[in-house]
Protein backbone atom coordinates (compact mmCIF):
# COMPACT_ATOMS: atom_id res chain seq x y z
CA UNK A 1 0.00 0.00 0.00
CA UNK A 2 1.61 3.47 -0.98
CA UNK A 3 0.99 6.25 0.97
CA UNK A 4 0.43 9.92 -1.38
CA UNK A 5 1.08 13.44 -0.34
CA UNK A 6 -0.26 16.49 -2.29
CA UNK A 7 2.67 16.93 -4.65
CA UNK A 8 2.15 13.56 -5.96
CA UNK A 9 -1.56 13.05 -6.05
CA UNK A 10 -2.38 13.77 -9.23
CA UNK A 11 0.28 11.64 -10.72
CA UNK A 12 -0.64 8.46 -8.48
CA UNK A 13 -4.58 8.70 -7.74
CA UNK A 14 -5.85 11.45 -11.10
CA UNK A 15 -3.49 10.23 -13.44
CA UNK A 16 -3.91 6.52 -12.64
CA UNK A 17 -5.05 3.59 -14.76
CA UNK A 18 -6.76 1.44 -12.67
CA UNK A 19 -9.49 3.01 -10.48
CA UNK A 20 -8.18 4.32 -6.98
CA UNK A 21 -8.48 3.76 -3.17
CA UNK A 22 -8.02 6.76 -1.14
CA UNK A 23 -7.96 6.39 2.37
CA UNK A 24 -7.67 9.99 3.79
CA UNK A 25 -6.60 9.21 7.31
CA UNK A 26 -4.21 10.44 10.51
CA UNK A 27 -1.93 9.22 12.49
CA UNK A 28 -4.03 9.82 15.61
CA UNK A 29 -7.16 8.28 14.61
CA UNK A 30 -7.29 4.74 16.04
CA UNK A 31 -10.32 3.50 13.57
CA UNK A 32 -7.77 4.57 10.85
CA UNK A 33 -5.50 1.98 12.03
CA UNK A 34 -7.84 -0.48 12.55
CA UNK A 35 -8.20 -0.45 9.14
CA UNK A 36 -4.44 -0.63 8.31
CA UNK A 37 -4.47 -4.50 8.08
CA UNK A 38 -7.95 -4.75 5.73
CA UNK A 39 -6.91 -2.20 3.24
CA UNK A 40 -2.72 -3.84 3.01
CA UNK A 41 -4.92 -7.51 2.68
CA UNK A 42 -7.24 -5.73 -0.43
CA UNK A 43 -4.31 -4.44 -1.87
CA UNK A 44 -2.86 -7.63 -2.21
CA UNK A 45 -6.04 -9.52 -3.31
CA UNK A 46 -7.43 -6.80 -5.19
CA UNK A 47 -4.48 -5.47 -6.73
CA UNK A 48 -4.62 -6.26 -10.71
CA UNK A 49 -8.11 -4.76 -10.17
CA UNK A 50 -7.53 -1.33 -7.75
CA UNK A 51 -5.22 0.73 -6.26
CA UNK A 52 -4.71 1.60 -2.61
CA UNK A 53 -3.52 4.68 -1.42
CA UNK A 54 -3.05 6.49 1.79
CA UNK A 55 -2.96 10.47 1.85
CA UNK A 56 -2.15 11.59 5.87
CA UNK A 57 -4.41 14.81 6.38
CA UNK A 58 -2.41 16.61 8.84
CA UNK A 59 0.31 17.03 6.24
CA UNK A 60 -1.41 17.29 3.02
CA UNK A 61 -4.19 19.92 3.96
CA UNK A 62 -4.35 21.04 -0.01
CA UNK A 63 -6.10 17.54 -1.18
CA UNK A 64 -7.73 16.71 1.93
CA UNK A 65 -9.66 20.66 1.61
CA UNK A 66 -10.67 20.38 -2.03
CA UNK A 67 -12.36 16.91 -1.53
CA UNK A 68 -13.91 17.99 2.22
CA UNK A 69 -12.72 15.47 3.72
CA UNK A 70 -14.15 16.33 7.33
CA UNK A 71 -13.91 12.71 8.79
CA UNK A 72 -11.17 10.25 9.51
CA UNK A 73 -10.89 7.92 7.65
CA UNK A 74 -12.76 8.66 4.50
CA UNK A 75 -12.37 6.10 1.86
CA UNK A 76 -13.08 7.50 -1.77
CA UNK A 77 -12.25 5.74 -5.10
CA UNK A 78 -11.23 7.50 -8.03
CA UNK A 79 -11.95 6.52 -11.52
CA UNK A 80 -10.69 8.24 -14.59
CA UNK A 81 -9.48 11.09 -12.50
CA UNK A 82 -13.19 11.78 -10.83
CA UNK A 83 -14.20 10.80 -7.49
CA UNK A 84 -17.14 8.41 -7.59
CA UNK A 85 -17.31 7.19 -4.18
CA UNK A 86 -16.85 8.05 -0.85
CA UNK A 87 -17.42 6.26 2.08
CA UNK A 88 -16.59 7.30 5.88
CA UNK A 89 -15.71 5.20 8.94
CA UNK A 90 -14.16 2.14 9.32
CA UNK A 91 -15.40 -1.48 8.29
CA UNK A 92 -14.91 -4.68 7.74
CA UNK A 93 -13.04 -5.91 4.85
CA UNK A 94 -15.94 -8.00 3.49
CA UNK A 95 -18.43 -5.04 3.91
CA UNK A 96 -15.46 -2.65 1.77
CA UNK A 97 -15.38 -5.18 -0.63
CA UNK A 98 -19.45 -5.25 -0.73
CA UNK A 99 -19.44 -1.22 -1.25
CA UNK A 100 -16.95 -1.42 -3.74
CA UNK A 101 -18.36 -4.15 -5.98
CA UNK A 102 -19.84 -1.56 -8.16
CA UNK A 103 -16.86 0.63 -8.81
CA UNK A 104 -14.29 -2.49 -9.51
Amino acid sequence: MTGVTDADFEAEVIGADLPVLVEFTADWCPPCRQMAPVLKALAFEEGDRLKVVQLDVDSNPETTNAYKVLSMPTFMVFRGGEPVKSMVGARAKRRLLEELADVL
